[in-house]
């Protein structure tokens, strides 16, 4: 079954097109995509590994969950269908928190992603062994040390994916969360 996504022109502002993911990333049409991170009360970040029959990024580790805005939803729609989808974890609104946007425009092989990018922040202690992976996307997860993480982006994503944007919110959360103490 094919995704569509709603095409955006290079503002991020929606043209009333809709296209199919195949389409959308063999002509790299602008469309949205999500990124969440999942931190617990002792502040270590939940990762996953990406699965080995991802087309981008295989068997690296990646940010918690994410992925693309089907047409007609919203980012935190997508957030929430994504974490279901991917490690099988049920949230709803009042659970996320926006933390900024960006834009990120890569080509891996025959893929060309032009994506609008919104990240959010999901805080909650999960047990982590309890979680329903889904294997075509995620192959385990684990949790790391908010230095640790911080010092992989720094070190050019060290052992994670170059996913950029993404990575530096989360940093930037991270320094919100140190001014409040």
């Amino acid at each position: 079954m094919s995704e569509y996504f709603d095409v955006l022109n290079e503002k991020g502002e929606y043209t009333g097109k809709v296209e199919s993911r195949e389409i959308c990333h063999k002509e790299g049409l602008w469309h949205k995509a999500v990124a969440v991170f999942v931190v617990n009360s002792k502040g270590q970040v939940l990762l996953q590994k990406r699965s080995a029959k991802k087309k981008m990024w295989p068997n690296m580790w990646d940010i918690t969950a994410g992925g693309h805005v089907d047409s007609g939803e919203f980012g935190f729609e997508s957030i929430i269908r994504e974490i279901k989808e991917e490690l099988g974890i049920d949230i709803d609104k009042k659970d996320i928190t926006f933390i900024g946007s960006s834009i990120s425009s890569n080509i891996k092989g025959d893929i060309k992603n032009n994506h609008f990018n919104e990240y959010y922040i999901v805080n909650k202690d999960l047990d982590e062994s309890k979680l329903l992976l889904n294997e075509d996307e995620v192959s385990s997860v684990k949790w790391i040390e908010k230095d640790d993480i911080i010092k992989r982006v720094l070190n050019h994503y060290d052992g994670i994916t170059d996913k950029e944007g993404c990575w530096e919110y989360l940093v930037k959360y991270y320094e919100w969360l140190d001014s409040k103490k």
